[in-house]
């Protein structure tokens, strides 16, 4: 081990020759597929949560946004595809569908959209577990953003339960990113009998 002079003349940092740089951790290797999704299988997948979103389960405060969850993760796999009009779009739709405050689901899906178009290249490079830690800041901002402005024009804070409902969505980024990659995986195959 040899020091290397500062720029003082003091010696400040040990350097280690011949050691090999440290490996990344295995969790954090992303899963490369040779073909990106499809139109038809992005935009199925976006009306079919879309449609899902409609049902009454929804209102519970607690519950994880699905719609919101697989927008971002197209965002993230499929920039080019879907961004941040489909996610106004989307977010239109849902404040029409509940009769609130028209824009509130707009601008959190927009600003959702907008976090994972910028974080889109650095999150292709991990696993799903921490593309969800990466995602959480954005749900959760995102969300407050949307919640202060509607307690600002209502008058009254709506409480902290949909701390949960944003934990969840992160917390199903993994699973939904499985099931979303499912078709990818399965023309990759060589042992598939489409491949």
């Amino acid at each position: 081990m040899q020091a290397r002079n500062s720029p003082g003349g003091s010696q400040a940092f040990p350097v280690r020759r011949g050691r090999p740089p440290v490996p990344r951790p295995t969790s954090v290797q992303p899963e490369h597929l040779a073909r990106p999704a499809g139109p038809a299988f992005v935009w199925g997948s976006l009306l079919f949560v879309w449609l899902m979103s409609l049902l009454p389960w929804r209102l519970w405060p607690e519950a994880p946004d699905l719609l919101l969850l697989v927008l971002a993760f197209w965002c993230v796999q499929e920039p080019r595809r879907v961004g941040m009009v489909a996610a106004f779009v989307f977010g239109l739709l849902m404040d029409v569908h509940d009769a609130g405050l028209l824009g509130e689901y707009a601008l959190t899906y927009t600003l959702v959209a907008y976090g994972a178009f910028v974080l889109h290249r650095r999150l292709q490079r991990f696993d799903l577990w921490s593309q969800a830690m990466h995602m959480l800041p954005i749900f959760l901002c995102a969300r407050a953003v949307a919640l202060a402005i509607h307690a600002w024009l209502a008058g009254s804070w709506p409480g902290w339960q949909w701390t949960l409902g944003v934990g969840m969505t992160a917390a199903l980024w993994p699973l939904a990113g499985w099931l979303l990659q499912l078709p990818q995986r399965r023309s990759d195959d060589p042992e598939s009998p489409s491949a």
